[in-house]
């Protein structure tokens, strides 16, 4: 607390204060309680003196040096203890101020301070210990069971469990191994694993967290630039009207020290101090909040823009669903069995990094098949992929991809792959009525079919579905409470769009859009979120848009007010719950502080308001509004359904911030 700057100089103020009343009661030598007094006013004004005038040579009038004049006066007129006291209160209102918002800070960036600061470096067999921000793309390094990872990378070695809580909120250590990505801050198990460094130290996601947390911080919302812009005018008439205040009493005869001290008294009272304090420390400890529970604002604006919403619209892919299909059902073709089919598409798709072969893969190593070899392995851009796969003693030429229609018959036809005899005329293969039924039955289910062809010949239909988030119809439900009925806008076919729909509950449904479509059906005050290249222009037309941090490409993260690092749906109701209360009670704070400068100019310029009694009403106010502020940050209101959403955070944030979409 002391390595705070208004601290220190409130202490040693309040020191000094302490020191020189009881000598001044007890009728200490004047110069010796003059000393006392002097040290005082330097050690609690001399900040606030030089900020205003700082103010001043920008041709603007600053509430510090109000309280500075006013001070100066009482002791002008010899009113040296109403004006230590003065400062003594104010230099220990700006102390508390600074605390609690070196707090507010400390609830955001401390949960940012994840990564370690050295690093296991190694190359051959020599092992390095050198600084985490020193490593480099291509770097190997090795963690030790316990360890945190030290830079965002991938496993060349080793298998452990790595516990990413403190990142993502998983509360079950994932089990990492040959391949998996890791990330800067989370702990290894108790495996030891080699890592390749794959993102330089200062574009990790921790660092670009923490980076954009600090801009959130630093930023101020609408509402506090208008105070400040009617501060500004603000002090000027209260500057006017104190002197208006001194003089026209001392014109109608009133005594010089009498009208002195009510003009101080005045200027006091009716310094904006509290105002100015009542609607940033609820905004900044909203965005605490929200950074708590894996949501992280740009600016203290957007928490605003938040409690506007009337409308809120989803994206389907990556946002109500988890973006990594999964094989549903394996369909085999005549004289195949389901096994056969899936080890021939699984072998063609080993070498692709498509987001269905991974789910293809996936399937048959969680049945433990074993997968034939495969060489000359063509990608088919939009279509699906290729390969020579040995099976049972030959060569069979296996293509895995989308259905496509033949001619009127319906049926269905292998992509052409260029320089390949499965090309060569074009032609058709036989399809079996069990492939076009299968087929037909999962475009009908809203699922993704893949068929599987060897030589020319379909074996046997592949059934993926894209599954909704944990807890979809339970965040659903409550956006339908908090906001309203969530529409679903997607690129994707009505049927797959239809299907996710109502699994989740939703009822409006937009399926076929293009990005600039997708914009077009934005309501004026919608909150959008999303998460791939496509959904950047609906995040930036929109009130407000989130980008789901688990895949959001780079773009749509810089068009983004925010990013939803983990349980992107179920914090959607209780983030816009929660600003909803800091606009609550930043409002409530902006009355208050207007009620009581009303009630003590009042009562200074009708009765006679003791100096003291001003002083301690303003800066009472002033403390009130900072706390009432900041109590969101002892009770954020963060609803126990989302606690629990957040347990089934499984999702990968690899691309929460930076480069790597």
């Amino acid at each position: 607390m002391f390595s705070i700057p208004e601290v220190r100089h409130a202490v040693l103020a309040l020191v000094a204060f302490a020191a020189a009343v009881p000598a001044d009661l007890l009728g200490a030598p004047w110069p010796l309680v003059a000393l006392l007094y002097a040290a005082c006013y330097v050690a609690g004004g001399w900040e606030p003196a030089w900020s205003g005038l700082q103010a001043l040579r920008e041709r603007t009038l600053d509430v510090d040096i109000l309280m500075i004049v006013a001070a100066l006066g009482a002791a002008a007129i010899g009113q040296w203890l109403d004006g230590a006291l003065l400062i003594v209160i104010f230099a220990s209102s700006g102390a508390l101020e600074a605390v609690m918002t070196a707090r507010t800070r400390a609830s955001i960036t401390g949960l940012l301070d994840l990564a370690p600061e050295t690093a296991h470096r190694i190359d051959g067999t020599v092992e390095t210990r050198v600084r985490a921000a020193d490593l480099r793309i291509g770097d190997e390094v090795l963690v030790r069971p316990g360890e945190k990872v030290p830079a965002d990378g991938v496993v060349l070695s080793g298998t452990s469990e790595v516990d990413a809580s403190s990142l993502t909120g998983e509360p079950l250590p994932v089990r990492r191994e040959l391949g998996d990505p890791v990330f800067a801050g989370t702990v290894n198990g108790t495996g030891a694993l080699t890592v390749r460094v794959r993102t330089d130290p200062g574009e990790t996601v921790v660092a670009g967290i923490a980076a954009q947390v600090e801009r959130a911080a630093e930023t101020k919302s609408n509402r506090q630039l208008w105070v400040e812009r009617v501060e500004q005018r603000y002090s000027v008439v209260v500057v006017a009207a104190a002197i208006a205040v001194f003089v026209v009493p001392l014109l109608l005869g009133e005594d010089l020290r009498a009208a002195l001290l009510r003009a101080m008294t005045f200027m006091i009272v009716a310094s904006p101090c509290a105002i100015v304090l009542a609607t940033m420390p609820p905004l900044l400890a909203a965005i605490a909040v929200a950074g708590r529970r894996g949501v992280l604002l740009k600016e203290a604006g957007v928490v605003e823009a938040l409690a506007e919403v009337d409308a809120v619209v989803l994206d389907k892919t990556g946002t109500v669903t988890s973006g990594r299909p999964q094989v549903r059902s394996v369909v085999p073709g005549d004289g195949w069995s389901e096994s056969e089919v899936l080890a021939l598409a699984a072998a063609a798709e080993q070498g692709s990094e498509h987001v269905l072969a991974r789910a293809v893969v996936g399937e048959a190593e969680r049945r433990a098949l074993r997968l034939p070899t495969a060489r000359d392995t063509v990608a088919l851009p939009g279509e699906g992929v290729t390969a020579l796969v040995s099976y049972e003693g030959s060569r069979v030429q296996v293509t895995v991809g989308r259905p496509r229609s033949g001619d009127q018959d319906g049926t269905c036809r292998a992509p052409a792959v260029a320089g390949t005899a499965l090309s060569a005329q074009d032609s058709r293969s036989r399809s079996s009525e069990s492939t076009k039924r299968a087929v037909e039955r999962a475009e009908r289910d809203g699922h993704t079919a893949v068929v599987v062809w060897a030589d020319q010949e379909p074996v046997g239909v592949l059934v993926l579905a894209d599954e909704p988030r944990a807890g979809a119809r339970e965040a659903i439900a409550a956006l339908r409470t908090t906001v309203g009925a969530p529409t679903l806008l997607t690129g994707d076919a009505e049927g797959p769009a239809r299907a996710v729909a109502a699994r989740t509950g939703i009822t409006a449904v937009r399926a076929g859009l293009t990005p600039a479509e997708k914009s077009a059906h934005l309501p004026p005050r919608a909150l959008a979120v999303g998460d791939g290249l496509n959904d950047a222009p609906l995040l930036a037309g929109a009130h407000v848009g989130l980008a789901v941090g688990d895949g959001a490409a780079t773009l749509s993260v810089e068009a983004a007010d925010g990013v939803l690092v983990r349980d992107p749906l179920g914090a959607l109701a209780p983030l816009v719950v929660l600003a909803r209360r800091a606009r609550r009670i930043a409002r409530a704070n902006l009355a208050f502080a207007a009620a009581v400068i009303v009630a003590l100019v009042t009562w200074d310029l009708v009765g006679t308001l003791p100096l003291a009694l001003g002083v301690a009403g303003h800066e009472l106010s002033t403390v009130l509004v900072c706390l009432n502020g900041l109590r969101i940050l002892v009770r954020p209101g963060w609803s126990a359904g989302q606690e629990r959403g957040e347990r089934h955070a499984t999702q990968d944030v690899r691309d929460v911030v930076g480069s790597r979409a």
